[in-house]
C-alpha cells in the first residue's frame, strides 16, 4: 500500500492533484473539481487535528465494520458515498486556492512524519492509529483523483 508518509508517493499524489485543471469534470458526483480539492483538504485537516466534526451517528453503528472493510481490507471506496455535509463546499470555491491548499497539506504528511497527525478520533471511523491514518488518507484522495481522471 502506498503511504503519504513516503516522499515518492507523497509527489505522486501531488503530480496528480497537479494535473487537474478548472475544466476537469468528473466521472460520478456532485461536485467540481474545486469543491473535490476543498473537500480533500478538509478531510486532511480531521487527520491533523485542525478540523474537528462530531461523531456521526451511522458511523456508530456501522464505522467498526466500515473500517474493516475499506481501511484494514483491499477495498477501494465506492461511487457516491454520502460525506459529512461540513466536508462539503458549498460554492463553486476558486480552483488554484484549492489546488493549493491540498496539495499543501499532502506534502505536510511527507514532511512531519507520523508524529504530525493529532491523536484524534475519525467522526465515522472511530478510533485510527497512524499507519489506519494514512491508508484511509491515500484511498480518499485516490479515490476523488479517480473521480476526475487523475
Amino acid at each position: 500500500m502506498k503511504s503519504l508518509f513516503n516522499t515518492a508517493d507523497n509527489q505522486e499524489m501531488v503530480k496528480r492533484f497537479n494535473s487537474l485543471t478548472p475544466s476537469s469534470q468528473a466521472l460520478w458526483g456532485k461536485m467540481n473539481v474545486a469543491q473535490m480539492c476543498s473537500h480533500c483538504n478538509n478531510a486532511l485537516k480531521i487527520a491533523f487535528g485542525e478540523l474537528k466534526l462530531k461523531p456521526n451517528i451511522i458511523g456508530l453503528f456501522f464505522g467498526g465494520i466500515a473500517k474493516r472493510m475499506v481501511i484494514e481490507g483491499n477495498r477501494e471506496m465506492k461511487k457516491n458515498l454520502p460525506t459529512d455535509k461540513s466536508l462539503i463546499l458549498v460554492d463553486k470555491g476558486e480552483f488554484e486556492k484549492e489546488k493549493k491548499a491540498v496539495i499543501t497539506i499532502i506534502q505536510r504528511f511527507s514532511q512531519n512524519g507520523p508524529r504530525g497527525l493529532a491523536n484524534e478520533k475519525h467522526p465515522f471511523f472511530g478510533k485510527l492509529n497512524t499507519e489506519q491514518w494514512d491508508k484511509l488518507s491515500w484511498k480518499h484522495l485516490d479515490h476523488h483523483l479517480r473521480q476526475f481522471g487523475a
